[in-house]
């Protein structure tokens, strides 16, 4: 059922519809017609998390000082301005209210229509309320956080029976430098104020977001090249300057990679990256000086930590030479590497498209992911077919409940996964 243009003509029919699958859905039957893809996988997570759809359950609210101390330190304080101007006067008109959570789902700034703010207390829609999925249910703020994608929540496709007269859109923020979510916004309001156009509209203002950010990320880049510059034309042999988030700003003697990765922490003196091999690293103001050394790269496999118990925020654990390195990994990355190492004898590019996409012609996709993940993990990868290496050490930690296994992909061999037969493996 297409939820936004029927709501666009009757919102109360929709609403009685949406309803009416809700309680069959909650009671084990099939519905008239069948929920949006996004919202049956949020309600099965629910499910699956013992969620009460009659209980509408809110944590502790964060404390005035706490909802200030985390305003101070987002970095979502400096997009207000873009998404005041492009949100605030339209909601307001609208009867609408603009909500903006961060990475934990904790409400930190709210404003809007007067008496719809009103209303949304009733909700427990407040500041420093805890609106992640899987203490509230599905709603816009934690679902968009936990698929990494927009998402409207229309009546009765919230989980919980309490938030049925509620609509909300809400699109996720990430950093441009890293991926890593830094929040959601959200445009709510009353389940008659409901528009079909409402989330693309909140997602265009999420992308104008993004994009400041990553303005102010090429300017910092100008600033770390001007002091880099005259530096480097002093050395010799391969050295490059990067900011602490491995994206570079200038390089002698080598090609120029876009981007670097970094160990977390970095601390001076010599360390082992994977791009470079052994080198020395001495700290700039903004960045790190990254000067090759000549030694051989250290010749064993390493260990690898694929760490999947946290399904909001899967990660990859690299120990080996003289540091270890981590990074949070993207859905996509995070499918790709589960299943090679659960296959460690490899795939070719055809078979991860079967995995992946239940098509063996999407090899161009695949090839295009695994370029990516080379750059961080070349040293413990091989290809034709891709593989870790046989000398590498690989530990892949799951989560306890097997249906939590990467919980949004759709991917066949992931699906498969959660069964008790490859988990095993």
């Amino acid at each position: 059922m297409d939820v936004a243009r029927l709501a666009a003509v009757d919102a109360a029919q929709a609403a009685r519809l949406l309803s009416e699958l809700r309680e069959a859905r909650l009671a084990g039957q099939r519905g008239r017609i069948a929920p949006r893809p996004v919202i049956e996988q949020s309600w099965g997570r629910m499910l699956r998390s013992g969620v009460d759809p009659d209980h509408d359950f809110r944590s502790g609210l964060l404390s005035a000082d706490e909802v200030r101390r985390r305003r101070e330190e987002s970095p979502l304080r400096d997009l207000l301005p873009v998404l005041r101007e492009g949100l605030l006067s339209v909601a307001d008109v609208a009867q609408h209210i603009m909500v903006v959570a961060d990475a934990d789902g904790r409400v930190l700034w709210r404003e809007g229509s007067s008496p719809v703010l009103r209303k949304a207390d009733g909700l427990g829609f407040e500041l420093g309320a805890d609106w992640r999925e899987d203490v509230v249910g599905t709603n816009g703020v934690g679902t968009p956080a936990v698929v990494r994608r927009p998402v409207q929540v229309f009546a009765a496709e919230h989980f919980v029976r309490s938030h049925a007269s509620w609509t909300c859109s809400g699109a996720p923020i990430t950093d441009p430098r890293d991926g890593r979510l830094l929040g959601v916004v959200d445009v709510s309001g009353p389940l008659e104020t409901m528009h079909p156009a409402t989330l693309a509209w909140v997602n265009s203002v999420a992308k104008l977001a993004e994009a400041r950010l990553r303005e102010v990320h090429l300017n910092a880049l100008e600033r770390l090249r001007a002091v880099a510059a005259p530096l480097l034309a002093q050395l010799g042999g391969r050295a490059l300057v990067v900011d602490a988030d491995g994206w570079t700003a200038a390089v002698t003697g080598m090609p120029y990679p876009q981007r670097l990765a970094l160990p977390k922490p970095l601390a001076p003196g010599r360390r082992w990256l994977p791009a470079l091999g052994l080198c020395s690293v001495e700290p700039l103001a903004g960045g790190w000086l990254l000067r090759a050394a000549d030694d051989p790269a250290p010749t064993g496999g390493g260990r690898l930590v694929l760490d999947l118990a946290q399904p909001r925020r899967p990660s990859v654990t690299v120990g080996g030479g003289t540091c270890s390195w981590s990074r949070e990994l993207s859905p996509r990355h995070a499918e790709l590497l589960y299943l090679l190492a659960v296959r460690r004898a490899g795939r070719s590019a055809a078979g991860l498209a079967e995995d992946v996409f239940g098509d063996a012609s999407r090899t161009v996709t695949v090839r295009a992911e695994m370029s990516r993940i080379r750059r961080y993990l070349g040293a413990l990868l091989e290809h034709r077919p891709y593989r870790f290496r046989e000398d590498a050490e690989i530990e892949v930690l799951l989560p306890a409940d097997p249906h939590d296994l990467l919980p949004c992909s759709t991917a066949p061999a992931v699906a498969a996964g959660r069964g008790p037969e490859l988990r095993s493996s």
